[in-house]
């Protein structure tokens, strides 16, 4: 059984951290047993609950009287050890374990982890830098960063999409928005990747690794913000100096959160569906000649690669009242986890799921989630993706996979591809 399947590091963490899957039928196999068999389920060792139908999951991102956000990210008590970034999991028969929580979060203070009414005044903050128009003048600068990329590879042959593509592309853009320099983009990208687990300490592995990414994050981010209370620019950095929330100017745990999640959501969940999305199309080469034929499908295509492939797996969340879901009674406090990759496969909600459609419509997908905390920067990875995706189906012919080099999939809730290897003609411009 997949979900039974634990390395010896994963032990020490709850089950639905440490599941592990040998492949993609492997994966969206236990989810569809799940959604028959037990769509709601408990781990008895941690607590955890676990949610896989797509109408459970939207109750969950949708109700967050019942289902908290608060103190999914809390620091431990004085003296205390814990793992950076990780949800707090209260341990069956006894205290928080401390390894569990997260000492001095940089996400602790952030509308990631808020509720109504903090979490309204956060998100207004910075809400403007996301809007619709302002998205929209980015296009431009996200073309000519696409046509920068594959021009340096093209004439190879053969590219790492991640590498050459997924990866730089989306953190020069969340870089240029947060007003960060460009020649420091490889660091912070390793930083925010061990931080939101790329690496496999989100699975259960050195701790340590992720305490280190987020001490650095922290002290670069507190020169930055330095620097920028000395000289403001036109950046959001600036711009969150001069914000205030309910009339007090943001603390810095507050500043210093906002600018890890920000560079962190802003380039990770993009930078997993451009790889993500590709490969699908590599899968699925019927889909890519239709693609290519008609290049107005992008936007439907993005929607079903968000779907089809969710770089978001799952989240987490907290009862803070008892509530009755599918049949099942969650008690006060319990950590729930709602599994966005199993939703938005649910054959309830989508006709033939396991069919892989760039014309699909409608298509509800949930991969940015749903209600307050739907992501805040949707547009921009959206955009991102359309114009990548445009540009990779024009210029790259006969794509195909590198069969030297097995995929690796990074561990953990956020799920992207380490290297994908292509060989591919290059078309004519």
């Amino acid at each position: 059984m997949p979900g039974d399947a634990r390395s010896a590091t994963a032990e020490r963490i709850p089950r639905p951290f440490a599941l592990r899957f040998a492949d993609d039928g492997e994966r969206y196999a236990h989810y569809a047993r799940m959604r028959r068999e037990n769509p709601v389920d408990e781990d008895p060792e941690s607590g955890f609950w676990s949610v896989y139908r797509y109408a459970d999951v939207q109750q969950v991102l949708s109700t967050p009287q019942v289902f908290s956000s608060n103190r999914i990210f809390q620091r431990p008590a004085e003296g205390e050890d814990g793992e950076p970034g990780a949800p707090a999991v209260p341990r069956a028969g006894g205290p928080p374990d401390a390894r569990r929580r997260a000492a001095g979060s940089l996400l602790a203070d952030t509308l990631l982890a808020a509720d109504p009414p903090r979490h309204s005044k956060l998100r207004a903050l910075v809400s403007r830098a996301f809007t619709p128009r302002a998205v929209a003048a980015l296009e431009p600068t996200i073309a000519s960063l696409t046509e920068e990329m594959l021009d340096r590879v093209a004439g190879q042959g053969r590219m790492d999409v991640m590498a050459d593509l997924a990866g730089p592309l989306p953190v020069t853009v969340i870089a240029q928005l947060l007003g960060v320099p460009l020649a420091d983009r490889e660091r912070f990208k390793r930083w925010s990747d061990d931080l939101v687990g790329s690496s496999d300490a989100a699975a259960g592995g050195d701790f340590e690794v992720r305490r280190q990414a987020q001490e650095a994050l922290a002290d670069y981010f507190r020169s930055v913000v330095a620097e920028k209370r000395r000289h403001p620019a036109d950046d959001l950095i600036s711009a969150l100096l001069d914000a205030q929330v309910g009339g007090e100017a943001l603390t810095e745990p507050e500043l210093l959160g906002f600018c890890a999640l920000l560079l962190v959501a802003g380039h990770e969940t993009t930078t997993n569906l451009i790889g993500n999305g590709f490969l699908c199309l590599l899968q699925h080469p019927a889909e890519w000649v239709r693609l290519r034929g008609d290049p107005s499908l992008a936007a439907s295509a993005i929607e079903e690669m968000l779907r089809y492939s969710s770089p978001v797996q799952a989240i987490v969340r907290r009862t803070v009242q008892e509530v009755r879901l599918a049949d099942r009674v969650l008690p006060v406090g319990a950590p729930v986890v709602p599994w966005i990759g199993s939703a938005n496969r649910d054959e309830a909600a989508f006709p033939d799921p396991e069919r892989f459609d760039v014309g699909r419509t409608p298509n509800r997908q949930i991969a940015f989630g749903y209600g307050i905390h739907f992501c805040l920067g949707a547009p921009l990875a959206r955009l991102e993706g359309q114009v990548v995706l445009r540009a990779m189906v024009q210029r790259l012919q006969d794509a195909e996979l590198d069969e030297a080099d097995a995929l690796q999939w990074s561990p953990g809730f956020i799920r992207g591809l380490r290297r994908l290897p292509v060989r591919f003609q290059p078309a004519a411009r």
